[in-house]
């Protein structure tokens, strides 16, 4: 009988200390998070330096606790895994020094895990069915690729964003607007009593790559509106705002994604990412693979944010391949997927 492979897994990319262990790249044993939403949110966004001191202060405590709740010890553990890019360097650089500090004191083997590569494998955490390969958009406060999924730790990124990230965008609009950080989360919240159809916001096209996105004009376009209605002294319906917002960014992403399905054959589809959690992409990516008889497969919301178990889950497959990382694994704050 085979021996379980037991992954402890580190994520501190951002503002999230996570740590969980994983087994068989299957099986949650435990799933530990220490947000630090709160400390953030009075600076309308993530202070780098802040994530990186909360982030030493809090790494070794989440890290016992996800090894209490798994009711195992690190003698029990088969391999561990962390997060070397992209996100924060600083905040990078904890769980990547933490984890290979372990590693060498165990003698346990040690896996770099791309942080986007997590986010596509949280799907497979829930979704026992899912394989590759499948196409999935991965959207987040930092990040909007089109990714084809050819195999496990295979990739192909065919659509990227040009400047402004989708879930970056949220947040812009979302503090020009004054609803406050995370802008997704608020964003949402205040479409759902807004009329999509009230402001027409321009969707681009990029001419050179029609899986790329950019988000930058759009945003402006919603600034614009903002102080043009100021300067004519007009009240903005704040609900009618969000919700033409939100649907232009969502008729984009569906568009080049439903594109690339169609275009390159597939019949399955993901996404993942924070942005992932948005009640209306996740209802009109669902109405349009039914419409287009597509496999339709998403994160539950917990999986969509950042979380320690979907790089335990992607370390799973990297293990299985032998692919190990050296004790001079450093933290890559702009690493690319391929």
């Amino acid at each position: 009988m085979n021996k379980e492979i037991l992954i402890l897994a580190f994520e501190t990319s951002c503002d999230e200390t996570a740590v969980a262990v994983v087994k068989d790249g299957r099986e949650i044993l435990s799933d530990i998070i220490y947000s630090q939403i709160k400390l953030h949110t009075e600076y309308g966004g993530v202070v780098p330096e802040i994530a990186s001191r909360k982030h030493i202060e809090k790494i070794n405590l989440v890290t016992e606790q996800a090894l209490g709740k798994a009711g195992v010890t690190l003698n029990d553990i088969t391999a561990i895994a962390v997060t070397y890019g992209p996100g924060l360097v600083g905040a990078l650089l904890i769980g990547v020094s933490f984890a290979k500090a372990l590693a060498f004191a165990s003698g346990l083997p040690l896996i770099g895990i791309h942080h986007i590569e997590g986010h596509i494998c949280a799907n497979f955490i829930e979704h026992k069915d899912l394989r590759p390969p499948f196409v999935c958009l991965v959207v987040s406060g930092g990040h909007s690729h089109l990714v084809v999924v050819k195999d496990y730790g295979e990739y192909e990124v065919i659509g990227r964003t040009r400047d402004d990230a989708a879930g970056e965008a949220f947040d812009k609009v979302a503090r020009a607007i004054g609803l406050g950080y995370p802008g997704g989360p608020m964003i949402d919240k205040a479409a759902q009593g807004g009329n999509p159809e009230a402001i027409h916001f321009p969707r681009a096209q990029v001419t050179d790559n029609e899986y790329d996105f950019s988000f930058s004009g759009l945003k402006s376009a919603v600034l614009n509106y903002i102080n043009g209605a100021k300067m004519k002294g007009e009240e903005i319906n704040i609900a009618d705002l969000a919700a033409s917002f939100q649907k232009a960014v969502t008729d984009v992403l569906i568009e080049h994604s439903m594109k690339a399905v169609f275009n390159l054959g597939y019949d399955t589809f993901a996404i993942a990412g924070g942005v992932a959690a948005n009640s209306s992409l996740r209802a009109e990516f669902a109405k349009k693979c039914t419409e287009m008889k597509v496999k339709f497969f998403s994160p539950s919301l917990h999986y969509c944010t950042d979380n320690a178990a979907m790089i335990g889950q992607a370390a799973f497959y990297e293990y299985q391949k032998g692919n190990f990382s050296g004790y001079d694994l450093n933290a890559v704050p702009g690493l690319k997927l391929v």
